[in-house]
């Protein structure tokens, strides 16, 4: 047995299910009421939709006439409209666009219009007499050191080559392993699940119901992960230990990849750094 189920007790329970906390999405005052988006999301041509359910960090909407189905993340929600004539607005807080099957903030593109043809040719093209006949003044002109401007024509290479650099590593960064383990680190609302590090297996699923999946991984340490899927719910629990029935509950990942919930270790250490270690491989 590993270090993290040598150092607790099993503990069996009989309790009844418990569910989850709800958070309330400013679309749960609707009801059954239409309502539209402003602005309204891009690439989908009617603009009404039916509030269907919430989730820690998505609420999912109905389009009214082709009665499809999309989360939209409740960071992009803003204020509901209090006219409801002639139909209720809610607000986002930026412009979306559905592309791919899921909903996207919108980037617009700045496209430079091309020059007209012979722009550049008109003032050649300007016929002799129109053209001024007095010649323009001589101004005299000092001529500057000429050493100040050679060491600036040498900054801006540097500056360019560290810019390079700079765009490189984020690309690397964000496209390799240590991407993964900076999600878990990364800012994530907690949500208050009522589980402990003496929770298993089997007490989890006398709270909550069986998962849909119980997808198992080998630690690098040779011990179980075990991430019990709950869709419905929003979330998958992580579970870890020598096999399914020693492994205990070390925290909760949501529906975005992020590390909603996490529990203090035996050590007094918290799980966070735990699980971004055992899922980052």
């Amino acid at each position: 047995m590993g270090w993290f189920s040598q150092s607790i007790s099993r503990k069996s329970y009989n309790g009844s299910n418990v569910p989850a906390p709800h958070i309330p999405s400013p679309l749960d005052q609707l009801g059954h009421r239409r309502f539209s988006f402003y602005p309204a999301i891009v690439n989908i041509e009617h603009n009404e939709w039916l509030f269907r359910r919430s989730d820690w960090d998505e609420i999912e909407v109905m389009n009214t006439k082709t009665h499809e189905e999309l989360w939209i993340p409740r960071r992009f929600l803003g204020g509901i409209a209090s006219a409801e004539e002639p139909v209720v607005i809610v607000g986002l807080v930026k412009e979306l666009e559905y592309r791919e099957g899921v909903i996207v903030p919108l980037v617009r593109r700045v496209i430079e219009m091309p020059r007209a043809v012979n722009d550049g040719l008109s003032e050649i093209a300007q016929p002799p007499a129109s053209r001024p006949e007095r010649m323009a003044p001589v101004v005299a002109i000092r001529i500057e050191d000429e050493r100040p401007a050679s060491a600036s024509r040498g900054v801006f290479p540097k500056v360019a080559l560290g810019l390079l650099v700079c765009v490189v590593g984020l690309a690397i960064f964000r496209d390799g392993p240590y991407s993964t383990r900076s999600r878990f680190f990364a800012a994530t609302p907690a949500v208050p699940l009522p589980f402990t590090s003496s929770d298993d297996y089997f007490s989890i699923v006398s709270r909550i119901g069986r998962p849909s999946v119980d997808d198992v991984r080998t630690a690098p340490d040779g011990e179980e992960i075990h991430l019990l899927r709950y869709p419905d719910r929003g979330y998958v629990l992580v579970v870890y230990g020598p096999d399914r029935d020693q492994a205990r509950y070390i925290g909760a990942i949501g529906r975005t990849g992020r590390l909603i919930h996490s529990i203090p270790l035996p050590d007094g250490a918290d799980s966070r750094a735990l699980i971004a270690r055992l899922l980052s491989r």
